[in-house]
């Protein structure tokens, strides 16, 4: 689905965090979106998802305004998997999948087969299906990772905002975690996902965005925006760009400035 941001605005105690922000991530596509730290990526991710107000700007999907749309129905289309953190509640893996389907559900009714296909189905892509019987709270962050990302998948989004989805994974996991989000993009999912990585993003995203001090620097093709005159003032950075001799996508070189 086509999503449009239009001049995002959001502070804390007088600071913008979050600066007018307007982007247009293609639809059915990976958008990476990029930044140093404190560049406003994750603050950016929450306003689009609706968990947080704000101050100025709108979320359009398609032609929905999201952030007008109640907490359940906008759970029925985007749905946010966040920087990993410490599970708490006691709940099994397969349980933790299962809340994805909550959106869907009657308010009175239980769970349906459909709903644990779904979420079996969720588990297996996001390969985590090894996990279901296991306490949440006991899996490494790499492995907690995958069952997030199972959640989300369980929800069945049309927009998925994914906040460093590779971190704490090994190279292989992360390809195969990019690799499930090319999938879904092919069946028409629009994903945003935030990237420190700037060569995974180079080899994955189909878009990217950049970030710096919530604003947009540059916005597009993933040749347009990865180049060293846009990358070294941002990262205060020696950048040299190369071409991969397989796919012929940017690689990325670093040097400290100066």
């Amino acid at each position: 689905m086509s999503l449009e941001l239009d001049r995002l605005a959001w502070s804390v105690a007088g600071a913008l965090i979050v600066d007018g922000v307007d982007a247009t991530p293609p639809r059915g596509a990976l958008t990476g979106l990029l930044g140093p730290n404190g560049a406003g990526k994750s603050s950016l991710l929450r306003l689009v998802a609706g968990v947080t107000a704000p101050d100025a700007g709108t979320v359009r999907l398609e032609d929905v305004d999201l952030l007008a749309l109640g907490r359940r129905e906008r759970a029925r289309r985007v749905a946010l998997v966040e920087q990993d953190s410490v599970a708490t509640a006691p709940l099994t893996v397969r349980d933790a999948v299962l809340l994805g389907r909550t959106p869907h559900g009657s308010r009175w009714g239980g769970l349906t087969p459909e709903d644990h296909a779904i979420a079996d189905g969720a588990l297996r892509e996001a390969g985590a299906e090894a996990f279901g019987p296991r306490l949440l709270g006991t899996l490494s962050g790499g492995e907690r990772q995958r069952v997030h990302l199972a959640r989300a998948l369980a929800q069945e989004p049309e927009l998925l905002l994914l906040d460093e989805p590779t971190n704490h994974l090994d190279v292989h996991a992360q390809l195969d975690t990019l690799g499930v989000v090319r999938g879904l993009t092919r069946r028409g999912v629009t994903v945003v996902a935030a990237l420190h990585d700037l060569n995974l993003a180079a080899q994955a995203c189909d878009h990217v965005v950049l970030l710096d001090r919530g604003r947009v620097v540059a916005a597009g093709p993933v040749p347009e925006v990865l180049r060293p005159e846009v990358i070294e003032p941002v990262y205060r950075v020696r950048c040299v760009v190369l071409e991969h001799p397989e796919t012929g996508r940017p690689v990325l070189t670093f040097a400290p400035a100066g």
